[in-house]
């Protein structure tokens, strides 16, 4: 279909969730002095203007990223993705969003390597233009990042995060998550591997956890974030969450001190809650 564009919905709460998330995992794996890959299948355009096009149209950033933008109270691990992203924004204005190649290429070190696939046309150009000073650390490729994925597996270094991120416009997602998981295992077992999926009404996302659950992996991490309840026609996203297996074994305890906090100034109404389960080795 080809019709996503992340540009509409840069720096919501889904965006916060996730990308707060990505960087756990990265600092986690920064901490060996061994260098490692990220791998982004579905990378979108990698930065995005928060003050003109899309953005403005719903500015979702306003009930995710803005909330936590001038206060003063944040969550130490918090805090430092907020200075992240006003990193970005040096005069003070909420004015770019970075997408998670930008999250990613922020925190990894000379020696560690980005690649990254974007399969739509324009957000691919866009993509390339926003990383072409960064080759050969980050490559991009205007590709299917499912497809991709087979070919990159296990990464050089043998150390590595997989980001998959998909649109979810067609069905067929869900499933092709868990086949891609499936088959990445089996040629990278010790990756660490990020999927994040929306919490929509419909039974392939609901179902989505319980199958990741499934996969033979000795450790795995939930966490998701309702932020209101269902709307009266059952449509719309109301959360996201983000399934991560084989994760650092201090993550669980950062979420823990974090998600009371984003449940609470991210709420869009009082059904707003989070989960967070685990399975360990």
């Amino acid at each position: 279909m080809l019709s996503y564009r992340h540009a509409f919905h840069a720096g919501n709460h889904a965006d916060v969730l996730k990308h707060f998330v990505q960087m756990q995992l990265l600092q986690a794996l920064t901490k060996k002095d061994k260098p490692f890959w990220y791998i982004d299948t579905h990378a979108g355009a990698g930065c995005y203007s928060l003050d003109s096009g899309y953005a403005t149209q719903n500015a979702e950033y306003e009930s995710g990223i803005a909330r936590l933008w001038n206060r003063s109270d944040l969550p130490p691990a918090l805090a430092d993705y907020v200075a992240l992203v006003k990193a970005l924004n040096p005069d003070g204005a909420m004015k770019i969003y970075p997408g998670s190649p930008l999250v990613a290429l922020k925190l990894m070190r000379p020696d560690d390597r980005l690649r990254l696939f974007e399969l739509h046309p324009t957000d691919s150009d866009i993509l390339l233009e926003n990383f072409l000073d960064y080759d050969p650390q980050a490559l991009t490729h205007q590709a299917n990042g499912f497809a991709a994925l087979k070919a990159l597996l296990p990464p050089p270094p043998r150390r590595g995060l997989v980001l998959i991120d998909p649109p979810y416009e067609e069905k067929q997602d869900y499933q092709r998550v868990v086949d891609s998981l499936n088959e990445g295992l089996k040629r990278f077992a010790n990756g660490i591997y990020a999927v994040w999926y929306p919490q929509l009404q419909r039974d392939d996302a609901r179902r989505l956890p319980e199958e990741l659950k499934k996969l033979p992996v000795k450790s795995w991490l939930h966490v998701a974030l309702t932020v209101k309840a269902l709307g009266a026609e059952g449509i719309g996203m109301h959360g996201s969450g983000m399934f991560i297996l084989n994760p650092p074994w201090l993550l669980h305890d950062t979420l823990q001190q974090v998600m009371p906090y984003l449940s609470k100034h991210l709420a869009q109404d009082d059904n707003a809650f989070y989960t967070l389960e685990c399975k360990e080795n």
